[in-house]
């Protein structure tokens, strides 16, 4: 069921890849199979508010003791498909980022130092035990990276008002994504030297090339919604500017090319800000 709160969830955004049955093994096929079926299933503001609700303790749960046994689920051409949670992989990933994005004095108050070691260990041993391991969803706050974007077109785009808040999000099939990337590289490869934004790129590709050709490939601006005016948001063609970008590299057009980009930077520098307005 979902679960009723007032909270807002954090100002995140998620690609996530949603798998065919066919692509999982028995028994866990089967047990997708029979979860798909359920008449509700949890929503990502009950994954969000589930992962807040284990930092509450003393000391905190950085990481679920156990794998979740939730997923999306989408129904593609007759298809079912499935996103798991996958909860405690990403949670330990996380960890790895956090002393890049906060201040040692930060990190240390909200996770002591014993605590992250713990984790890490744990990590370790359950690497050790699934080295092929990888997320379905990967996960960005207070912006969309623009290779994201690479993957999707305009026309893929879903607007939609809610009862609390409005959602926006893309839906490709795989292989649609995946010609996206390789002809975005190609792109930018022939006009930019070697970077952020190439190395970013290679690196989605490769995520992608893990799963089955026929998935079905989602970005969610998820908790964003509340970070940007609704006005705005229904403005957003963010794939769009970084389609027309791309196309201006392509024919040699660097000052169209820079248009493009700087509307799309604007807008998400301005959401960005946001995080440090009192």
């Amino acid at each position: 069921m979902a679960l009723a709160s007032s909270v807002r969830v954090p100002y995140v955004a998620y690609l996530r890849v949603y798998e065919p049955l066919a692509a999982f093994p028995e028994p866990e096929r089967s047990y997708w199979a029979r979860y798909a079926t359920r008449e509700v299933t949890p929503t990502a503001e009950d994954e969000q508010r589930r992962a807040l609700a284990d930092l509450l303790p003393t000391p905190p749960v950085p990481v679920p003791v156990h794998e979740s046994g939730d997923a999306f689920v989408a129904v593609v051409d007759d298809v079912t498909c499935v996103c798991p949670w996958r909860t405690r992989l990403r949670g330990w990933q996380a960890l790895e980022s956090l002393e890049e994005l906060l201040p040692a004095s930060v990190l240390d108050a909200a996770l002591p130092p014993v605590v992250r070691r713990q984790a890490a260990t744990d990590y370790e041993r359950w690497r050790e035990r699934n080295p092929d391991a990888r997320p379905w969803i990967r996960t960005a706050t207070w912006h969309v990276p623009v290779r994201w974007f690479v993957l999707f077109d305009d026309d893929e785009r879903e607007y939609a008002k809610g009862d609390r808040a409005p959602a926006l999000r893309y839906r490709t099939p795989m292989a649609q994504a995946r010609r996206r990337v390789a002809r975005g590289l190609r792109t930018l490869r022939d006009a930019l030297e070697e970077g952020p934004l190439v190395d970013g790129l290679v690196d989605v590709g490769r995520w992608l090339e893990d799963f089955h050709p026929r998935s079905l490939v989602e970005l969610d601006y998820g908790g964003l919604v509340h970070a940007v005016p609704e006005g705005q948001l229904v403005e957003d063609r963010s794939a769009a500017e970084v389609a027309e970008g791309l196309a201006a590299l392509r024919e040699g057009d660097g000052e169209r090319a820079g248009v493009a980009y700087g509307k799309l930077s604007q807008r998400w520098s301005a959401v960005r800000e946001r995080q440090f307005s009192s």
